[in-house]
């Protein structure tokens, strides 16, 4: 499949965007990129690291630095980081290039994933003093609007499985990629 701006898949952690994008990647035989992945690379760190020693202003520059250049690069299918859309520089540059797809769950069902995936604990650190689940909800609420305000479609992944949920963005953008969108 031929697409011509990137997709974007936005949302909170634990809503499935690494894996949605893996099925998009393959069902299109698009590159996928990982943003937190180039952000690490680049980094030579853990993002868990960035944030012990720079702290969350420093990872949100990195962020911005490593959107940049894949937003500049051929389009591909891009899972962005949960916090992605707080910087409006961010959203602008998304939109700019790319269709975008908020992929959300209740806060109860991200919580049960990002506890029950200890890749996601070890490597994305708190970013509060708050519980996980008080935290994942406190967030949420925090950044709905910015979430939907960022996206052109809007899936809910709440109790479905990851084909699913790539099958109702594919049926979301079109399946021509997103190029009428």
């Amino acid at each position: 499949m031929f697409i011509t701006r990137h997709l974007y898949l936005t949302g909170f952690r634990g809503t499935g965007k690494t894996s949605v994008a893996a099925r998009l990647s393959a069902a299109w035989a698009v590159a996928t990129i990982d943003l937190d992945d180039v952000i690490e690379t680049n980094a030579g760190k853990s993002i868990r690291e960035i944030f012990s020693s720079g702290g969350e202003s420093h990872f949100r520059d990195l962020e911005t630095e490593a959107l940049r250049v894949v937003a500049a690069g051929k389009p591909s299918i891009v899972s962005l980081g949960g916090g992605a859309i707080l910087r409006a520089e961010n959203r602008e540059l998304i939109e700019s290039t790319g269709i975008r797809v908020w992929l959300d769950a209740t806060p109860e069902e991200i919580c049960d994933r990002v506890l029950a995936d200890a890749s996601t604990t070890e490597r994305r650190p708190a970013l509060t003093e708050l519980s996980q689940r008080e935290e994942i909800h406190r967030l949420m609420a925090q950044r709905r609007d910015l979430y939907q305000a960022s996206a052109d479609h809007h899936v809910d992944t709440t109790g479905k499985s990851v084909d699913e949920v790539a099958k109702l963005v594919m049926e979301a953008v079109g399946r021509n990629g997103g190029e009428n969108a």
